[in-house]
């Protein structure tokens, strides 16, 4: 193995320190006793009560975590679903563009694709609120969804599912006897991720949002436009900190997941 030089030791410390070390201080400040975000004035919580009793700002998250949890499970279900056309549906016409579709929204920039879902909810005479946030969210998180998904169940190997139902299984039933186990750690993975992205968004959000309907990000906005507080720091650390629980969950689960299929494939080989 080659060891790292001074140089590479160099810029991948300098390069970490510029990703990491603001979201550090970020943590660090949203402890601080004094109401100067830049001015350390000694070990405090009280901004994390304060945070707590703030109406607007524990509405907005309720907002947006019925939101995520809604749209995540959504797109995760309507993921699965395309990632088998794309796996298991072999060729038919229109499959290209069925393709392109999925990956579209991957790339396309969010200001485009928030745009467009808002001239279409005008063109319906769809009223804009906490519906509208969610269908706009199923709308990429599946995507990402369906591609997470796809590249787990390409690898399958697929005279399983043939063996159940030849045994006698239904295709559904070989679904879920057979399939759904091997895939469950992506499907676990995508909801994840549409959870984040959806946690996360703003621009979408802004643009297919109505009155009574804030998600947090907008809520955040809205109040750094006016001044960062020590509010916002213990809000942001806040959601450093679920997004940091969710990465581990899904990593844990997906080596689990790993672990047993290896001991299953060491039973069968053992049995044989």
């Amino acid at each position: 193995m080659n060891k790292l030089s001074r140089f590479n030791i160099t810029s991948l410390t300098l390069g970490f320190a510029f990703l990491y070390l603001p979201i550090l201080l970020l943590i660090l400040f949203s402890f601080n006793a004094s109401k100067l975000v830049t001015v350390w004035g000694g070990f405090s919580t009280k901004w994390y009560v304060s945070l707590f009793q703030n109406e607007a700002f524990m509405d907005a998250a309720w907002v947006t975590i019925r939101v995520a949890a809604i749209s995540a499970t959504a797109a995760t279900i309507l993921g699965c679903f395309g990632a088998i056309v794309m796996v298991r549906g072999g060729k038919f016409y229109g499959r290209t563009l069925f393709s392109g579709m999925i990956y579209a929204p991957l790339v396309m920039p969010e200001v485009i694709t928030g745009l467009s879902l808002l001239l279409l909810f005008v063109a319906l005479n769809f009223d804009r609120g906490i519906t509208t946030i969610i269908l706009a969210h199923i709308t990429f998180g599946m995507c990402y969804a369906a591609v997470v998904i796809s590249s787990r169940l390409s690898t399958m190997d697929q005279s399983l599912e043939e063996a159940a139902m030849d045994l006698g299984c239904t295709p559904f039933k070989a679904f879920i006897k057979i399939t759904a186990p091997v895939i469950a750690p992506a499907m676990v993975s995508a909801w994840l991720l549409a959870f984040t992205l959806s946690l996360d968004d703003l621009v979408i959000a802004s643009f297919t949002s109505g009155p009574g309907a804030t998600t947090l990000p907008m809520k955040i906005y809205s109040s750094v436009r006016l001044g960062v507080t020590p509010e916002i720091n213990a809000l942001s650390t806040l959601l450093i900190a679920t997004i940091t629980l969710g990465v581990i969950t899904a990593s844990w689960a997906n080596k689990r997941a790993e672990a047993n299929r290896i001991k299953d494939e060491q039973l069968a080989f053992a049995n044989d």
